[in-house]
């Protein structure tokens, strides 16, 4: 097994994880160890990937370092400061896309502002701008109910970018969406993400999600989650998912993720057997 092994890190990195380990239920019977030992580092404006069996801890790494959830082990910085609470420099955005259905589009992508006392009318502009850089101006009025799924996914990424955040966190948010919608949003969020300046931890299942999205791609080992290694991906977009390169890169992160998956399996099967 291997994590990163720097032992400095720079003040402008977007996420910095030192040793970060989670227990859930700590000190109770029901304690189980979600995490162990990360350490990872983020550039500012990077696209990284976390990639791993069920259960492995990619979405509770996301949590620590939204701030929602404390660490056991370990300390997290973003951008000189230390995680310890949330930040609007720090977006999460979740696989459901938790829309308020009484509240208009804009309502829901100005919410955040409205927490903070904003004036209606900044939060309107502030939100027609979020919009428009999703390609949504025309809803600006609609309810979620009368948009499609990929079109709520994108108003959940507004609300994201309304905030205007250093780091998104995004917990398979497209996970639910058909095949062809999902390829559509992954183009979308890609010039979402050049545009924004902004850094990206995504985790996902789907190896080629993986090889279209990633500058790096962070396999995790079966629970308790750790650092398997760290694919880099060189490939100049938009990319070629069909060619040789990719190819390649698919069938190195599946034998990565084969040994990881079966020992999943295996203890769910075994925690199955004794429930």
């Amino acid at each position: 097994m291997c994590s990163e092994t720097t032992s400095t890190y720079s003040s402008k990195d977007a996420v910095i994880c030192r040793g970060v380990g989670k227990t859930w239920a700590a000190g109770t019977k029901r304690a189980h160890e979600a995490l162990r030992d990360i350490d990872l580092d983020v550039k500012p404006g990077e696209f990284v990937v976390l990639l791993g069996p069920s259960g492995c801890g990619k979405s509770t790494l996301l949590y620590l370092i939204a701030g929602l959830e404390d660490a056991t082990g370990g300390q997290i910085w973003s951008f000189r400061d230390r995680v310890e609470a949330p930040s609007p420099d720090r977006s999460l955005i979740f696989q459901e896309t938790s829309l308020f259905p009484w509240l208009t589009v804009w309502q829901n992508v100005s919410f955040g502002l409205s927490l903070r006392g904003a004036p209606e009318s900044e939060r309107r502009a502030i939100a027609a701008e979020a919009l428009q850089r999703v390609g949504l101006s025309a809803a600006m009025d609609k309810r979620p109910d009368e948009l499609s799924g990929g079109m709520r996914q994108r108003v959940a990424v507004a609300r994201a970018l309304a905030m205007r955040p250093k780091v998104l966190l995004m917990d398979e948010p497209f996970a639910a969406l058909d095949v062809q919608t999902r390829a559509r949003m992954q183009d979308f969020l890609l010039d979402v993400w050049r545009d924004s300046g902004a850094s990206i931890l995504f985790v996902t299942h789907h190896i080629d999600e993986a090889v279209a999205l990633a500058d790096r791609v962070v396999v995790f080992t079966s629970r308790p989650g750790r650092i398997k290694t760290i694919v880099p991906i060189d490939m100049a977009r938009p990319r070629n998912l069909f060619s040789p390169e990719a190819e390649a890169l698919r069938i190195q992160l599946t034998e990565l993720l084969r040994d990881e998956v079966d020992r999943a399996f295996a203890e769910q099967e075994a925690f199955g057997a004794t429930a």
